[in-house]
């Protein structure tokens, strides 16, 4: 079984479109090297600003 871990030792990565810092979820784990925005919202407005 899988220890629980505490949310400030999960990693965290800053979003391209609102510069804020956001950490890993389980729904990332597979392409968390990928992953570049927070959220939907930031991914849609990525070329507007």
């Amino acid at each position: 079984m899988a220890r629980m871990r505490r949310k400030a030792d999960l990693p965290s990565k800053v979003c391209l479109a609102c510069n804020r810092p956001f950490t890993w979820r389980k729904k990332w784990e597979r392409d968390w090297d990928q992953v570049r925005y927070c959220s939907d919202r930031c991914r849609g407005s990525k070329g507007k600003a």
